[in-house]
């Protein structure tokens, strides 16, 4: 087992990585609760409740709730239905939330932990690729019709229990996205980082060790710019190089049509063409249209219209006084945040949805 500790001006966390630790649940729980509510998805509930359940029953008294699995059940309607189980099963302020699933159970858990009886804890059991990313951080929340992740707040975990085993059952789909936030954390960190992830093959069957190398490392990146700014106010921001473009894109295909790292994926290559036009620069475009390309992302959009990709570019929460605000890269490892005007915008998006299109 590897264990990364994760220190914030609010609390301290650790991290663990390795193989079974879903039945050794108990084991990472440090304080005297008065009861579990576990939140799981459709999907992860047939294969791992149970096994958590088997660490937790002799102990503590745990209920748990199944939520249907995708992004649609990041709702304000799947939240006030969890507060209404979580109040009918007896869940005080000295109780634990268990997130266990991917980046949806874990938001959606989070920000229930965050507001029920004015916050509790949580601890986070992930089981896709992607949540190596939503699972660290503390941030948490839901999704509105105008915006993803636009109702939410920060409320780091008491620990993540990283059981690689799970990733194993996860589709090639749920890889991929996964796979788009260690591209990202590669891309915003260090050029080496980037070459090892390049190479990388998602159609094939990935070690355990591989894995647990990637993942402890996009961990790591993370973990260092959450320590040094928790709230978002500077430097956290770059941890979303790729989400403007791809959060809208999410929003505007409706919720579920691609996945989270899908949308990423795309947009890192416009925040990259986006960098090049303001830093007169060469950054490895090609390469990451390649990786994501031999990795069968869906580069191939529906025709989409400029005017509402920028309207929802707009409401993402980086954006200051209506104009977009990005993520780019000065060059790997170096990035930065700019004021993208909508002139400059719809020129550039125009031609980059045009440049997919083509190849």
């Amino acid at each position: 087992m590897e264990t990364i500790t994760v220190q914030t001006s609010t609390n301290q966390y650790d991290v663990s990585i390795g193989k079974k630790l879903r039945f050794e649940t108990a084991n990472f729980i440090k304080k005297d609760y008065s009861s579990i509510f576990i939140i799981t998805d459709s999907n992860v509930e047939s294969l791992y409740l149970q096994d958590v359940l088997s660490s937790l029953k002799p102990n503590y008294t745990v209920n748990y709730t199944i939520v249907p699995a995708g992004e649609s059940s990041k709702s304000i309607r799947v939240y006030f239905d969890i507060m209404t189980q979580a109040i009918q099963y007896g869940l005080d302020r000295h109780g634990l939330i268990i997130a266990l699933g991917g980046g949806m159970v874990g938001d959606l858990s989070g920000f229930v932990s965050s507001t029920f009886m004015r916050g509790i804890d949580y601890i986070q059991i992930p089981t896709t690729i992607l949540a190596h990313d939503s699972s660290v951080g503390g941030k948490v929340a839901i999704n509105h019709p105008e915006g993803k992740n636009l109702i939410g707040s920060f409320h780091p975990p008491q620990a993540v229990i990283y059981d690689v085993e799970t990733l194993h059952t996860i589709p090639l789909t749920e890889i991929r996205s996964g796979y788009a936030e260690i591209a990202k954390h590669s891309l915003i960190h260090t050029e080496p980082f980037w070459d090892q992830i390049k190479v990388v093959n998602l159609k094939t069957l990935l070690s355990d060790e591989d894995l647990m190398v990637h993942l402890l490392k996009g961990i790591e990146v993370k973990a260092a710019i959450v320590e040094k700014d928790e709230r978002e106010s500077n430097i956290r921001q770059h941890l979303n190089f790729g989400h403007t473009l791809g959060h809208a894109l999410e929003a505007e295909l409706g919720y579920g049509e691609i996945t989270h790292g899908e949308g990423v994926g795309i947009g890192m290559l416009f925040a990259m063409r986006v960098s090049e036009f303001y830093y007169d620069i060469k950054l490895p475009y090609t390469e990451l249209f390649t990786w994501l390309k031999k990795n069968d992302f869906p580069l191939d959009l529906p025709q989409l219209q400029i005017g509402k990709l920028i309207n929802r570019m707009k409401k993402d929460k980086k954006a200051r006084n209506k104009t977009v605000q990005m993520v780019l890269l000065k060059s790997v490892g170096q990035p930065a945040i700019e004021l993208v005007d909508d002139n400059n915008l719809a020129m550039l998006l125009e031609k980059f949805l045009r440049e997919l299109v083509e190849k």
